[in-house]
């Protein structure tokens, strides 16, 4: 690794996925469409806008296609939707999406809840996902939730997540989200899991997914950054939850990753100001405070 690409970070903005899905007030098309466009002049250069589920299963997002066709989509990002099955996919090819994501858990309780379904149910369901992106040449990602600790299993074997894993990249994934779906890591629990991980899985296939619960995501990057993982998610001004973690705070904050990354060195290519104004667009049209730290501090643009 050179050694401008050793301190160059990807962030991989879901909020207006997974920081709008959670919430019990309906957010029109319209202003999801403006949210995205202003997320997409920012210099974020992977932005999860929507997820291709059925209707009943995610209120929030059952205007995917009409968002997707309404979106501006500048070469230099690359937009992405969550799927959970073949017809999801569909929706997705058909939406002219170039990379999708998948999801599962390290968790069988977890996936119980969420998808109805067990872990190894779920990885065959996917089959026809994977295959599907195979023949459209799209690049599929895969979220593994609960990699710490799950809300209904307790604490979870860093081998469970290394076993789900690596059957995602053995499947065709091109990268593993670890997702710390509650919020409940310390950096030393990072560490123990990275330790088990990396033993077989390269840095560059990992990504980082933290909650921000308890207020420990960021010291969670920073660790994992020690490891070598080079990719994180993030909620611009901290927006979202989870729906079957209840409790559960957004991913930490698009603004506060960004400055602590370019202040201790990394490049992100993000502009903070511009950043801030997209978040201030959707907190105001939600009417909704951002848990942003950094957000808070940045002057509004006139």
């Amino acid at each position: 690794m050179n050694a401008s690409a050793a301190k160059s970070v990807t962030l991989y903005e879901v909020g207006p996925r997974d920081g709008l899905q959670n919430e019990k007030q309906a957010v029109p098309p319209e202003v999801k469409i403006e949210y995205i466009n202003r997320l997409a002049r920012t210099g974020l250069r992977f932005i999860e806008a929507t997820s291709f589920v059925k209707p009943g299963a995610i209120p929030q997002l059952q205007d995917a296609a009409e968002v997707m066709s309404g979106i501006e989509r500048p070469d230099s990002v690359n937009f992405v939707a969550l799927v959970p099955n073949q017809r999801g996919m569909q929706a997705a090819i058909d939406a002219g999406l170039r990379t999708i994501a998948v999801f599962t858990a390290a968790s069988d309780a977890f996936t119980q809840k969420n998808i109805n379904c067990t872990v190894a149910e779920s990885l065959a369901r996917f089959a026809d996902v994977f295959a599907l992106a195979r023949e459209h040449s799209i690049r599929v990602r895969a979220y593994v939730s609960t990699v710490v600790e799950c809300p209904y299993a307790g604490r979870i074997d860093p081998g469970a997540v290394l076993q789900v894993s690596q059957k995602l990249l053995d499947m065709g994934a091109y990268e593993i989200s670890l997702g710390e779906t509650i919020g409940v890591a310390v950096p030393d629990d990072i560490a123990r899991l990275l330790d088990a991980l990396l033993s077989d899985i390269p840095a560059d296939k990992l990504a980082g997914h933290y909650h921000d619960t308890r207020g420990t995501a960021l010291a969670n990057v920073m660790r994992s950054l020690e490891y070598g993982l080079r990719t994180f998610d993030a909620s611009s001004a901290g927006l979202g939850g989870c729906p079957y973690a209840p409790g559960a705070a957004g991913n930490v904050a698009t603004e506060d990753l960004v400055y602590a990354l370019e202040r201790s060195g990394y490049e992100t290519g993000v502009n903070l100001v511009a950043l801030a104004e997209a978040s201030r667009y959707i907190l105001e049209n939600m009417q909704r405070a951002s848990v942003s730290r950094v957000y808070a501090t940045i002057p509004q643009q006139n």
